[in-house]
């Protein structure tokens, strides 16, 4: 019955064959015309770096511009000694026009220092304070007007608040005292008619204005920690690194406890985590607000007042439980299979002991994403900033006829529109153009991401290809270590590049056609929330769901067609085919161990990066007594702890990458060894004793288990 399940649909089983010894080194080029489109198409992406970087300019989108367009503080300028962006009258801030044109519509200079004190322009006009005033108005300036005729034509601000700078924009230096917001010491303000106003409807227009200063100063403040614990979130890393590599080491010598003990270190650091919570929510008992829900409280950017809420230590203590439970629940039905996981980890821990290189070798395709992130990330800057300086009409939007037309800031003064509008101005306004070019930048910015990718993918697949063919080298050598070849990890990165280009290139091409439409998908999906719509929504969330299911899958079968070609160096097509029938042939193997194995590997990364993370919080939290002194002060302690932990997971990954890739490998090599060999002397087993004993026990007792069911 058996056999004939192997005959069926899912073709057909490999033959035994004496000259076969593993990896083919006789082989050819395959999919030469992907491989000649991926370089094509590596030329015109370069070509689209040229174009963007000569006509982009990644200033505009760093340093702040005047109404003219204008840089401040850069070095060439006519501003080069004013780094700071002053705006006449932030209230207009407000307007909604803001969020349509990125500008806000009100006079805009660069200045050397943010004002410092309160001064209006009627009282400065006729005081010594005037020189001083006189820095915040329009360049070239001339007192021969009216205070009337000035503020009309917006050649100086009506009022002068304190202000700081931030992100190089002078802003209202706003704070409380005594239950009363203030701009310095002033109460009270005078327009430009003379009308005396409360201080605190300027700073409440402010406010409304600048609605994203507190995110500023939520980033400034994360810059700030970054900048005094970066060398301490560098040693967490380290330390992340030195654990990852001392958990790989003792994998070799004792894969077997190693996996328990990193299962029970699992359950219990997660133990201690339930404690820790609910200690925290006992001693809350009975605070001042602590008994405050979430949803009252709101979003807070200082993310430290959620940790004097009762509420959400329950949520942590919750969420921590629920993994306890599921991690024990499988860890009770899943012992037997854990069982043949620990004995395919083991082999897996041979290999790698046999080809230590391949340990570094994430670090080689790390190296390659940067290449390709700081590619597409530069082409789009250089894209995204390589308009033109649009410059629009700016007055009133009820008296204004000619609102919102763009205009000439030479020709402004002297034209038909400043007659029309008396009290607008001509500023700048955003950057756009109108040539063929620049209604092509969408295009290029959607090529921009499909090429990244594109070769992203491709990076992967190489990896992936070249750590198959090392580990392939050493299944299918006989006598292990004494049949395996030099430089096996080497001589699969060369065979990968010279023969298989084209068919790399092929698995990441699809891959990459895949993933642009989840892009444009998700695209559309903002674009439609606004609309009420729920057929189109419910669509949408489909196709979103379909295709993120087809990527799993492709991703899925790409890894297991880019083995294939590491050993027999076929085409992807062929490669995929044979691959996926292989695995259908072993479906009851296929489901043992592929999830195991990863769920093992998943809880040694939890207990990597939990240890780090506990270790960081204690340190950051100054909860060590022995180095209290030593941890920075910090405005927000979770900024190094998350960054450590995010890093460190990254860093595991990458280590147990290399096992995940050797498993699998080793999983399809001990598939085809089954169908090739019977064990006998004639046709022995590649596999090692300790790995077939196991195995092939387990096998037997699924395909009882298989046939019961049928």
């Amino acid at each position: 019955m058996e056999d004939e399940r192997k005959d069926g649909a899912y073709g057909t089983p490999q033959k035994y064959d004496p000259t076969f010894k593993g990896p083919i080194y006789n082989r050819g080029c395959t999919d030469i015309i992907c491989c000649v489109f991926l370089l094509l198409a590596i030329v015109g992406y370069v070509a689209v770096g040229i174009i963007a970087w000569t006509h982009g300019d990644p200033r505009k989108v760093i340093y702040p511009t005047d109404s003219r367009g204008e840089f401040c503080g850069q070095k060439g300028t006519k501003n080069a000694n004013k780094p700071f962006l002053f705006y006449f009258n932030i209230v207009k801030c407000a307007s909604p026009l803001v969020l349509l044109e990125f500008q806000c519509p009100t006079p805009q200079i660069c200045v050397e220092k943010c004002p410092n004190r309160y001064l209006t322009y009627l009282n400065a006009r006729s005081s010594p304070d005037f020189e001083y005033y006189k820095q915040f108005c329009v360049p070239g300036f001339q007192n021969n007007k009216g205070v009337a005729e000035v503020l009309r034509d917006g050649d100086c601000p009506p009022v002068l608040t304190p202000s700081t700078p931030l992100a190089q924009r002078c802003f209202p230096a706003i704070h409380a005292h005594k239950g009363v917001l203030m701009v310095g010491n002033a109460t009270t303000y005078e327009d430009g008619d003379g009308v005396r106003k409360n201080i605190t409807e300027l700073v409440e227009g402010a406010k409304k204005a600048n609605g994203v200063l507190e995110a500023r100063q939520l980033a400034m403040r994360i810059f700030e920690d970054y900048t005094v614990s970066w060398y301490w979130i560098v040693i967490g890393l380290v330390i992340a690194m030195a654990m990852s590599l001392l958990f790989i080491v003792l994998l070799r010598f004792l894969a077997g406890i190693m996996v328990w003990v990193m299962i029970v270190m699992v359950i219990l650091v997660l133990g201690y985590g339930i404690f820790h919570c609910y200690m925290e929510y006992a001693r809350l008992r009975g605070e001042a607000g602590s008994d405050i829900s979430l949803v009252d409280l709101g979003f807070q950017t200082d993310l430290r007042v959620y940790l004097h809420l009762r509420q959400t230590w329950m949520a942590f203590m919750i969420i921590l439980s629920i993994l306890e439970v599921i991690i024990i629940l499988l860890l009770i039905f899943l012992r037997k299979r854990i069982l043949i996981a620990i004995a395919l980890i083991k082999e897996a821990s041979r290999a790698v002991g046999y080809v230590m290189c391949s340990l570094l070798y994430p670090l080689v395709t790390f190296f390659l994403l940067c290449l390709c992130i700081a590619y597409w990330a530069s082409t789009a800057v250089f894209l995204s900033t390589s308009n033109e300086a649009i410059y629009k009409i700016f007055g009133d939007v009820n008296t204004c006829p000619v609102n919102g037309k763009t205009c000439s800031p030479e020709t402004f003064p002297s034209s038909n529109e400043s007659r029309l509008c008396p009290g607008a101005h001509c500023q700048f306004a955003f950057y756009g153009g109108e040539s063929a070019y620049h209604r092509a930048l969408l295009g290029l910015q959607i090529f921009n991401a499909f090429m990244f990718f594109w070769l992203a993918n491709f990076v992967l697949a190489l990896g992936q290809v070249t750590l198959a063919g090392a580990f392939a080298s050493y299944y299918w050598a006989l006598n292990k270590p004494d049949d395996l070849p030099a430089f096996p990890l080497f001589s699969s990165f060369s065979r990968a590049l010279r023969y298989h280009t084209g068919s790399l290139a092929f698995g990441a091409l699809i891959l990459a056609i895949v993933q642009i439409i989840r892009v444009m998908l998700e695209y559309l999906d903002q674009r439609l929330k606004a609309a009420d719509n729920k057929f189109a929504k419910f669509l949408m969330t489909c196709l979103k769901c379909c295709f993120w299911c087809l990527e799993k899958f492709i991703r899925f079968l790409n890894r297991n067609a880019y083995i294939m070609i590491a050993i027999y160096g076929t085409n992807f097509c062929t490669s995929a085919k044979n691959a996926f029938f292989l695995l259908m042939r072993n479906i009851i193997r296929v489901a043992v161990l592929d999830k195991v194995t990863d769920f093992l590997f998943l809880l040694g990364k939890l207990l990597i990066v939990g240890s780090v993370g506990i270790l960081a919080f204690f340190f950051f939290t100054h909860r060590i007594r022995i180095i209290q002194d030593t941890a920075p002060p910090l405005n927000y302690y979770w900024v190094p702890i998350l960054t450590v932990i995010i890093g460190s997971y990254m860093i595991a990954h990458g280590f147990f990458s290399v096992y995940g890739m050797c498993v699998d490998t080793l999983f399809l090599c001990f598939c085809e060894d089954l169908e090739r060999n019977d064990g006998s002397q004639e046709r022995p087993y590649f596999m090692s004793p300790e790995l077939r004993d196991i195995l092939l026990k387990g096998s037997a007792e699924e395909g009882k288990q298989a046939e019961v069911e049928e």
